[in-house]
């Protein structure tokens, strides 16, 4: 089978989404997700101008040559915009071999590990009374896990915590749409704050609801250390991103400290970001992306060397994640052995005017499409009339007008 060409959409319905649509000779489609939150714009182009035009004429069926091509070939490697183009190929290809063969593409991963797949949920509210409101929502709708963020006493905004305190799990981050907000961020105040609201949330739930937290790389080693010894006697399911991770051989010392869980990965996009990390189990779960580190490709790879370590996936799921790149998530963590958890932010209504999915959440968990392929078809005569508009991440400076490092 051969590929005849491919297509490149940015849409913004609901939320901005980069779509790739790859065509073969025998007229199956594949698609692939290449959104990466705020530089869409730039990886669209990355593909339209530098991958698209290297596919024509190539085996549709041959992935990991493909994979190579695109990710030597180029001579510059890695890197958030070029990981971001080749996973989009790559899962376009997945999800065409699939479709051939008539089979879900987790069996192409090596069939099924396991029937379901534990999600966790986001709640959040801008004091403690708000928060508890929302963990319940996120337990009645059926999660047994959810990641709670609480704003921070004195200051206006913190990231993860929206105005609404009725929001959906699938509120909208990403509100600068001109340039970046900047929000002020007290360390101190942070923490002496979160383990009381750690305490008054394990009161309300008991023990039986996993929690999480997002630092969000706002912490040193030793103010991350602070935070995980304060937070062991609540037993939180894992503390994601509580330092930056660039220098590695930095969180031996939050290993050496603390027995809580700790989680990584969202912003790398190679296996050879993680390396110490992995090989001294600095770290507990992987949280790098199908659509931002090179697809399925090169994600299953990197989650067996993780298994290699007993390191588990927590897979990326946030709702800037397009229902193609979070349906091929679902694929592998269906596959991997050593699957860990499943992050589901959901989604804004608006986005299933574009994509229809065949995979679903109940009591908790999410269940992989049987469909043949991805299970996700995309309207594309309705992406054509969506309109996009930039949207960014807020960027956190520290109250003495420091930027920080985060």
């Amino acid at each position: 089978m051969i590929i005849t060409g491919a297509d490149v959409h940015v849409t913004g319905t609901g939320r901005n989404y980069v779509t790739l649509v790859v065509h073969t000779d025998e007229g199956i489609v594949g698609l692939g997700d290449a959104t990466v939150n705020g530089r869409e714009l730039a990886v669209a182009s990355y593909l339209r101008d530098h991958l698209v035009p290297l596919l024509i004429g190539r085996d549709a069926f041959a992935t990991e040559d493909t994979w190579q091509y695109l990710y030597r070939g180029a001579y510059w490697r890695r890197g958030p915009i070029t990981m971001a183009a080749i996973a989009a190929v790559d899962v376009a290809l997945w999800d065409i071999k699939a479709k051939a063969a008539e089979m879900p593409l987790y069996q192409l991963l090596g069939g099924a590990s396991r029937n379901r797949l534990r999600a966790y949920g986001h709640a959040q509210g801008r004091d403690a009374e708000e928060l508890l409101r929302s963990v319940r929502q996120r337990m009645d709708e059926g999660f047994t896990a959810v990641r709670v963020q609480v704003g921070v006493p004195g200051l206006e905004k913190s990231y993860g915590v929206v105005s609404d305190p009725g929001a959906s799990s699938a509120y909208e981050p990403a509100q600068g749409f001109q340039r970046p907000d900047e929000e002020l961020w007290d360390t101190e105040r942070y923490l002496l704050h979160i383990p009381s609201v750690f305490a008054a949330v394990r009161e309300h739930v008991g023990d039986d609801v996993a929690l999480l937290h997002d630092v969000h790389h706002r912490l040193t080693p030793t103010e991350a250390t602070r935070l995980a010894r304060s937070l062991e006697p609540y037993h939180p399911f894992w503390i994601e991103d509580p330092t930056p991770a660039e220098n590695a051989k930095l969180f031996r010392q939050l290993r050496q400290s603390t027995t809580a869980p700790i989680a990584i990965g969202e912003v790398f996009n190679t296996i050879w970001d993680y390396g110490p990390l992995l090989e001294e189990r600095l770290i507990d779960y992987a949280r790098s992306a199908v659509t931002h580190a090179g697809g399925l490709t090169a994600m299953k790879k990197l989650l067996d060397y993780a298994g290699v370590y007993n390191v588990r996936s927590g897979i990326h799921g946030p709702s800037d994640i397009s229902p193609v790149g979070f349906a091929a998530a679902l694929h592998l963590d269906t596959a991997i052995h050593n699957f860990g958890i499943q992050e589901y932010m959901g989604y804004p209504e608006r986005v299933f005017e574009l994509f229809s999915v065949g995979h679903f959440f109940q009591d908790g968990h999410l269940h992989v499409s049987d469909a043949p392929g991805l299970g996700v078809e995309f309207d594309v005569a309705a992406a054509e009339e969506s309109e996009y508009r930039a949207a960014y991440l807020p960027v956190a400076r520290l109250v003495d007008g420091t930027m920080h490092d985060w």
